[in-house]
C-alpha cells in the first residue's frame, strides 16, 4: 500500500492548528484579527483533508466519515490510513 498523498499529511495537523488557535483566540484573545486570518485557513484545510480522503485508494466509509469532523478528524483519518499500512506478520 502506499503511503497517503502529502497534501492530506501536511493539511491534516494544520487544520488542528489553526482550529486550536481559533479556540484560543475565542477564548482568551478575542481579537478580530486573528479570527480574520486564520478562520479562511482553517476552512480550507479542512475541506482539502476531506476532498483529500476521499480520493485516497484505501480508504473506506469509516476513514472518509473521520476526516468530515472538524479538527481532529482529519489527524485521525491519517492515523487510520497510516495504521491501515502497516504489514502484517503471521507466525
Amino acid at each position: 500500500m502506499r503511503r497517503p498523498d502529502r497534501l492530506l499529511r501536511v493539511c491534516a495537523p494544520l487544520e488542528l492548528a489553526t482550529l486550536a488557535v481559533l479556540l484560543t483566540n475565542l477564548g482568551a484573545l478575542h481579537l478580530q484579527a486573528v479570527a480574520a486570518a486564520v478562520g479562511p485557513l482553517h476552512g480550507c484545510a479542512y475541506l482539502i483533508v476531506v476532498l483529500t480522503t476521499t480520493r485516497e485508494p484505501n480508504a473506506d466509509r469509516t476513514i472518509i466519515a473521520l476526516s468530515a469532523v472538524p479538527g481532529v478528524g482529519g489527524v485521525l483519518a491519517l492515523r487510520r490510513l497510516t495504521a491501515n499500512r502497516a504489514p502484517v506478520r503471521r507466525g
